[in-house]
């Protein structure tokens, strides 16, 4: 018996909820963050500017829920 056919509707993820970039629309801002946390020797303290840069193109690429930056700790 087969199932009955269903659309899908794609929903913005929930906050804390983070799917993958298949098509790379985040890749320099990650690149940028992954980087400054080397040279930082992890302190991700001195990355805010460029990891707010990164979670502003998932925002914008509808990779994760748009949320004010206040909110997101």
């Amino acid at each position: 018996m087969s199932s009955p056919s269903r659309s899908l509707n794609p929903t913005p993820p929930l906050k804390g909820s983070f799917p993958l970039d298949h098509f790379g629309e985040c890749k320099g801002p990650r690149a940028a963050y992954i980087k400054c946390l080397k040279d930082s020797d992890g302190r991700h303290a001195e990355c805010l500017d460029i990891t707010k840069r990164y979670l502003k193109c998932r925002m914008d690429a509808n990779l994760m829920e748009k949320e004010d930056f206040s909110k997101l700790g």
